[in-house]
């Protein structure tokens, strides 16, 4: 038995909001994710405590991330899915499940036991891991999907000063190197984590103040969440 069926469907009917980690979340009031089921990505932890929010679950599979993160990722007390080209980096513990992203069996995987399909963005890996938690609705919020850079999609360049694409300047900035983001792969793969949440009754909400993704609904995160309160 693979350790992760024990976490199959524990969230049916339930809804989590998928933190990306875009600039935009600088402008908005995030107390509301105290009350919520939190998914963090890649390098959340560098705005834990400004934003004032910690999350229940964690991915990240790009090898050069979690190389940066590794003594943070280690650190985080939540339930953390950890791509298999960084498990060497991060081993797993009793929080900590390595997730196989070398021969994905589908390109969207229901039964993320069986492997995980990166498709070109941490999101969509959330979006899998989501589906086979068992949530009936993502709430994304921080999806800018707009980036500034030099070079390729896919390369891995080197930021010499801050970096402008994500929450916090020093995200990849100041000397360190990351992959350029690949909008046109990263896009399709939203379209088919849609047609999949659509096709078993489950929705997906673009809540991202100003983001640039036109693949899912879009909602005002202050309807959604502040007026509930």
């Amino acid at each position: 038995m693979n350790r992760l069926d024990a976490l199959k469907n524990r969230h049916i009917r339930e809804r989590c909001v998928l933190v990306a980690n875009g600039p935009s979340l600088n402008a908005m009031d995030l107390s509301f994710l105290k009350h919520e089921i939190v998914f963090g990505l890649n390098k959340i932890h560098l705005g834990l405590e400004k934003f004032g929010f910690y999350p229940k679950y964690y991915a990240a599979v790009n090898e050069k991330v979690i190389q940066q993160s590794a003594k943070e990722i280690h650190r985080m007390g939540c339930i953390k899915f950890i791509g298999s080209k960084g498990g060497n980096i991060v081993p797993e513990s009793a929080l900590t499940y390595h997730i196989n992203t070398a021969n994905p069996p589908a390109r969207f995987c229901s039964d993320i036991s069986l492997g995980v399909h990166e498709g070109w963005t941490v999101t969509y890996v959330a979006l899998q891991i989501a589906y086979f938690l068992g949530f009936s609705e993502i709430i994304l919020i921080g999806l800018d999907h707009r980036y500034i850079y030099d070079g390729k999609p896919n390369e891995t360049r080197q930021l010499k000063g801050p970096d402008q694409n994500h929450f916090s300047p020093s995200y990849f900035g100041y000397g360190q190197h990351w992959d350029n983001p690949d909008l046109s792969n990263s896009e399709e793969s939203y379209r088919i984590a849609k047609a999949h949440f659509d096709d078993n009754g489950r929705r997906i909400i673009d809540a991202t103040v100003d983001g640039a993704c036109e693949i899912f609904p879009k909602a005002d995160y202050k309807k959604i969440f502040l007026s509930q309160r």
